[in-house]
C-alpha cells in the first residue's frame, strides 16, 4: 500500500462551533458527524467517545470498477457522435477564419488634410540623403534586386533611391528613431511606431518606415480579454515592441508620441517617475509566433540607461533588485515545483527527469489533486513530496490561511507558554472527566472541503488513543490550544509541509476545461469563464498570482484555442502578461518525441522578467501531420521550418511500444508479474531503465520497490458479450465490427444490414453486432471494436478502455490494450506503478502529460533556468544524446533554430 499524504490519512469531518457538554447519544458518533466538545484546559479537548466499529476511515469505492459494462450509455454514445461532428465542424470554421493579431499592420490612405492643417504643407525630406555608401551598408535590402528566394507571405520590399535622417509633415520635423502615431484605417485606433526609415522610392514616392508597437488588445490577447477579464487589468499606457514593420507613404505620420522603456527590475519609485514623463511605455517585446510577450534583448529595442539589469536573477529579489545572501546564491542548482491538477504525476515525473538532464536538481515538493487514487499512484512514486487529496480552490484558501498562521506562529514568535505552562502543570494529575481528552499533537491542516464548512481544520491526535481514531477539528475550537498549534505551524514551516510566496520555483498544471468539451451540451460560448466547469483555468492563475513562482508551465486540449475563439486561451496569456510575467504559447506532437501516439497539446510557458524564457524543443522524430492548429495560432505548432530538412528519428509505431510484453487474458488480476521476455526495440530498453538510470531522485537515488517487474499489465476486463464479440473480430490490420457476420459496406462507405445474411446472436441472446454499432456517427464510423496494430500511430490515449466507439483492441489478442500497454503510450516508465481500481488506473493515465514531451520540455527549463538558454529564438535542437537509451544528455549545448512557420514534419 502506498504511504499516505498527511492531508488525506483520514477524511476531515465537519464539527460544530458551538461548545457543550457531550451527551450520551452523542458519544457514539461517528467520525464523519459533527463533533462536541468543551474546554476545560488550554491544552484538552473533549470529544465524544466512538465505538471501535464507527471510526474507521471514509472507504474508497469498491474494486468491483474493474468490469466493462453490459451495455454503452447511449447518452454517452450520443454525446460521443455530437461532439465528433461538432469537432470537424468547428476545426473548419477556425481555419477558416481570419486571425485577429497575425495579420501584419497596414495603415488607411493618406489624408493631407487633418490637424488643423490648411493643405499647403505637404510632408518632404529635410537636409541632404545619406551618402550612398552609407545608406547601402545600413539599408541593403532597398539596393538590391528582390530575392528569388522570398517566401510568399513576405512582402515586396520597396527600393530606393536615396535615404533621409529626418522629415517634416505638417509643419512637425520627424526624425529616425522617433515614435510616433500613424493612421489607421477608419474606426480603428491609430498605430503606434518608431521610425526607423526614411527613404525617396524608386517611384519617386516618400516613404517611412515603422516599426510597430502593440497595444494589448492588438495581440493575441485580443479586445476580448481588455473587455471582459476581470482579473487582471492591463496597464493602458502599456505597449509592447515587436519586430513587425511596414513601409508607408509619408502623410501617414499623425504626431510623435513619447514612449519610454520600463526596465523589468527598476524599482517602484524609479519607474513612477519615469511613468510620470511620458505617453506610453514599454517592457516586453511582442512576437506573432508562438504568441510571444518577452523581455527586450539589448540590441533589439533598448539602449543606454534603458537596457535591463545585467545582474543574474538568481542573485536578485525579484520584487526589490536587492543582492541576496550567499546561502541563498548557492541553492543555485537546485529548484522546487508545485504541480497542481496532478493526476498521477506524469507532467511532473518528465519535467524533473528533462530537468536532470540539464543539471538542474528539480523536485516536486507538493501536489495538488482531488482524485484520490491519483494522489495515491503519485505519491507512491514521489514518496517526499507532500501530496493534497483536494480541489484547488480550496488549496488557496489553505495557502491563505497558512500564510496567517506562519506570520502569526512564526514571525510575530509569540510565546503562549507563560500562562499556559503553569496552569497545565497544575492540571497534569487532574483526573479527566468521562468525555474529556487531551490533545496529544496536530498532524495536518487542510481548508473545509464537501459538506464542511469553510475554514481552517486540524487534524487532531488525542492522547492515549491509536491514530485510527484521530479526528479532523475547526481551528477556532482549537484555540484554547495555542501550544499545540505553535508547535505544528513552527514545525510545518521548517518542513515547508505547504508553500509561502517566493517558496515555489515552477508551477506546473493541467486545470481542466470540462465546459469546452463536446461532452458538454450546454457550453457557454460568449463567456466561458462564466461556465463553472471552466473555473479551473481562473483558480490556476489565481494561485499562480498568489505564489509568484519564477515559472509558469500550464498544459492544456487543443480546444482551449478553438473554442469561441480561443477564449480561454487567450485568457490564460492575458493573466499572465497582466501579471508581468513573460510568456509563449506553443502546441506539441507527443508523436514528435519518441511516442506512438500524435497526442496534440498546448503548452504555455511564463517567467519573471527576471529570469530567461524557456525555448519549445524542436522535434526528435518524424510524424504524420493530423489536423491543424486555428489560423490566429498558426504560428504556434512546434515544427521545423518547411524549408529546412532536418534527419530525424523514425516515428515510433505500436509494435516498438509493447510488442515485447507478454500474452494476458481478458482479466488479469496480478498488478505484478515477470516479463518473460527481454525488450526487442530502442523504446523498450529505454522504458525498463530503472529509476537510477532514469536520473528520477524520487527514491533518494535508489531504485524503489519492484524493481525488474512488470506492473499493472491488466486490461478492463470485458462483459461477457464483448467478449464474444472481440473473439470475432479478425486478427488483421483495418478490422472492426464491419467484419462480423451480417454487416456490409453500402454506398458512401454507409453499413447496412446485409439482406442475405441471417441475424447472429450471442449465447445470451443479444445481437452479435449491436445496433449502437450500426448507427454510430450515422454508419459512418470505423471505431467500435477497432483493432489497433502493429505498424499504427495511436491518435491518442483516453481514460476509457471500452471498446464500444473506440479503437483500443490489442492488435492479436482478445481484449482491449491494458494499463500498461496505455502507460507506454503516454511514455511512463515500467517502473511507474499506479493505485486504484481498473478503470481509475486508465483515467489517470489517460489524463497524464506525454512524459516524454514533459521531459522535452523539463530539459528545456532546466536550460533557461541556469541562464545557459541562448538567443531569442523560441525554439532550439535537443542534443543527438538526449535521446539515446541510458546516456546522460550533454547539459546546455542545444542549438537554438529561426522561427518556423511549416507544419509538423511529415513522413
Amino acid at each position: 500500500m502506498a504511504p499516505s499524504s498527511p492531508s488525506s490519512a483520514a477524511a476531515p469531518t465537519r464539527t460544530s462551533t458551538r461548545k457543550r457538554a457531550a451527551s450520551a447519544s452523542a458519544s457514539a458518533k461517528a467520525t464523519d458527524e459533527p463533533s462536541t466538545k468543551r474546554t476545560r484546559r488550554p491544552k484538552a479537548e473533549t470529544k465524544p467517545r466512538k465505538k471501535k466499529d464507527e471510526v474507521k476511515e471514509e472507504e474508497k469505492p469498491p474494486m468491483e470498477d474493474d468490469a466493462c459494462g453490459e451495455e454503452p450509455d447511449a447518452e454517452e454514445m450520443a454525446l460521443g457522435e455530437e461532439a465528433e461532428a461538432e469537432e470537424a465542424e468547428a476545426e473548419q470554421k477556425q481555419l477558416d477564419a481570419p486571425a485577429p493579431g497575425v495579420a501584419r499592420k497596414r495603415v488607411a490612405q493618406p489624408s493631407r488634410v487633418r490637424h488643423g492643417s490648411d493643405g499647403d504643407h505637404d510632408p518632404e525630406f529635410v537636409g541632404d540623403p545619406f551618402p550612398a555608401k552609407e545608406a547601402r551598408d545600413k539599408w541593403p535590402q532597398r539596393y538590391q534586386r528582390n530575392a528569388a528566394t522570398r517566401r510568399p507571405d513576405e512582402e515586396e520590399d520597396i527600393k530606393a533611391r536615396c535615404h533621409y535622417s529626418s522629415a517634416k509633415v505638417d509643419g512637425t520635423l520627424y526624425c529616425l528613431h522617433d515614435d510616433v502615431y500613424v493612421k489607421a484605417e477608419e474606426d480603428k485606433a491609430d498605430y503606434i511606431g518608431r521610425i526607423t526609415e526614411f527613404f525617396e522610392g524608386t517611384d519617386h514616392c516618400h516613404y517611412f518606415t515603422c516599426r510597430w508597437f502593440f497595444r494589448a488588445e492588438d495581440t493575441v490577447i485580443s479586445s476580448i480579454m481588455m473587455e471582459n477579464a476581470d482579473d487582471e487589468k492591463h496597464d493602458l499606457k502599456r505597449v509592447f515592441l515587436s519586430e513587425e514593420k511596414n513601409d508607408n507613404v509619408l502623410d501617414c505620420i499623425i504626431s510623435k508620441v513619447k514612449i519610454v522603456y520600463i526596465d523589468p527590475n527598476m524599482e517602484s519609485e524609479a519607474k513612477a517617475r519615469r511613468l510620470a514623463d511620458c505617453d506610453l511605455y514599454y517592457d516586453m517585446s511582442y512576437t506573432v509566433a508562438y504568441s510571444t510577450f518577452a523581455n527586450i534583448p539589448l540590441e533589439n529595442g533598448a539602449s543606454g540607461s534603458d537596457t535591463a539589469s545585467d545582474i543574474s536573477s538568481d542573485d536578485v529579489d525579484s520584487s526589490k533588485g536587492k543582492v541576496v545572501s550567499d546561502s541563498e546564491a548557492s541553492s543555485v542548482g537546485k529548484a522546487t515545483l508545485l504541480d497542481l491538477y496532478s493526476g498521477c504525476g506524469g507532467m511532473s515525473t518528465g519535467l524533473c527527469l528533462g530537468a536532470a538532464l540539464a543539471g538542474l536538481n528539480l523536485e516536486t515538493r507538493w501536489a495538488v489533486d482531488f482524485n484520490s487514487f491519483a494522489c495515491e499512484s503519485l505519491k507512491y512514486n514521489h514518496p517526499r513530496t507532500e501530496v493534497r487529496n483536494e480541489k484547488a480552490d480550496e488549496f488557496l484558501a489553505l495557502l491563505k490561511g497558512w500564510h496567517s498562521l506562519c506570520d502569526e506562529y512564526v514571525k510575530k514568535d509569540i510565546d503562549f507558554s507563560s500562562a499556559g505552562a503553569s496552569e497545565n502543570e497544575e492540571d497534569d494529575d487532574e483526573p479527566l472527566e468521562k468525555d474529556e481528552f487531551v490533545v496529544e499533537k496536530l498532524a495536518g491542516i487542510c481548508y473545509g472541503g464537501s459538506g464542511r464548512e469553510d475554514g481552517l481544520y486540524f487534524k487532531v491526535q488525542w492522547k492515549g488513543y491509536g491514530r485510527e481514531e484521530d479526528t479532523w477539528e475547526p481551528i477556532e475550537n482549537l484555540r484554547d490550544c495555542p501550544l499545540k498549534i505553535k508547535e505544528f505551524v513552527q514545525e510545518g514551516y521548517r518542513r515547508k509541509i505547504l508553500p509561502l510566496p517566493g517558496d515555489v520555483d515552477v508551477i506546473c498544471g493541467g486545470p481542466p476545461c470540462q465546459g469546452i468539451s463536446g461532452f458538454n451540451r450546454f457550453r457557454n460560448r460568449k463567456e466561458p469563464l462564466k461556465d463553472e466547469k471552466n473555473k479551473q483555468m481562473v483558480t490556476f492563475m489565481d494561485i499562480v498570482a498568489y505564489l509568484k513562482p519564477k515559472y509558469v508551465l500550464m498544459e492544456n486540449v487543443v480546444d482551449i484555442l478553438k473554442f469561441a475563439d480561443g477564449y480561454l486561451g487567450r485568457y490564460a496569456l492575458s493573466r499572465l502578461v497582466a501579471m508581468k510575467y513573460q510568456a509563449r504559447l506553443g502546441m506539441m506532437v507527443a508523436g514528435c518525441y519518441g511516442l506512438p501516439q500524435f497526442r496534440m497539446r498546448v503548452f504555455l510557458w511564463g517567467a519573471l522578467p527576471t529570469m530567461v524564457l524557456p525555448k519549445y524543443p524542436l522535434p526528435t522524430h518524424n510524424v504524420v501531420v493530423r489536423g491543424g492548429a486555428p489560423n490566429a495560432f498558426s504560428q504556434s505548432i512546434v515544427a521545423y521550418d518547411e524549408t529546412q530538412k532536418p534527419t530525424l528519428k523514425n516515428a515510433l509505431l505500436l509494435g516498438d511500444a509493447i510488442s515485447d510484453l507478454p500474452e494476458v487474458n481478458n482479466h488479469q488480476p496480478n498488478e505484478v508479474m515477470e516479463y518473460g521476455s527481454s525488450p526487442k526495440t530502442e523504446f523498450q530498453r529505454y522504458i525498463r531503465l530503472s529509476r537510477k538510470e532514469m536520473l528520477d531522485s524520487s527514491f533518494e537515488g535508489k531504485d524503489g520497490p519492484d524493481l525488474g517487474k512488470l506492473l499493472d499489465h491488466q486490461p478492463l476486463k470485458l462483459n461477457k458479450d464483448d467478449h464474444e464479440r472481440v473473439q470475432q473480430i479478425p486478427v488483421k490490420k483495418g478490422a472492426n465490427f464491419r467484419d462480423l457476420k451480417g454487416v456490409r459496406v453500402g454506398a458512401n462507405n454507409i453499413v447496412e444490414w446485409d439482406p442475405d445474411v441471417p441475424r447472429v446472436y450471442l449465447s445470451s441472446g443479444k445481437p452479435l453486432v449491436p445496433d449502437y454499432a450500426m448507427s454510430f456517427i450515422k454508419g459512418r464510423s470505423l471505431k467500435p471494436f477497432g483493432r489497433l496494430w502493429w505498424d499504427e500511430t495511436v491518435p491518442t490515449v483516453v481514460t476509457r478502455a471500452e471498446p464500444h466507439n473506440q479503437i483500443i483492441l490489442h492488435p492479436n489478442q482478445a481484449r482491449v490494450l491494458t494499463v500498461r500497454e496505455n502507460a507506454r503510450l503516454q511514455g511512463f516508465p515500467d517502473y511507474y506503478k499506479m493505485f486504484g481500481p481498473i478503470k481509475e488506473k486508465y483515467i489517470q493515465v489517460g489524463n497524464a502529460v506525454a512524459v516524454p514531451v514533459a521531459r522535452a520540455l523539463g530539459y528545456s527549463l532546466g536550460l533557461a533556468y541556469q541562464r545557459e538558454s541562448e538567443g531569442s529564438s523560441p525554439l532550439f535542437v535537443l542534443p543527438d544524446s538526449f535521446t539515446e537509451v541510458g546516456r546522460q544528455a550533454a547539459p546546455a549545448r542545444a542549438s537554438s533554430v529561426g522561427i518556423p512557420v511549416g507544419e509538423v514534419v511529415e513522413q
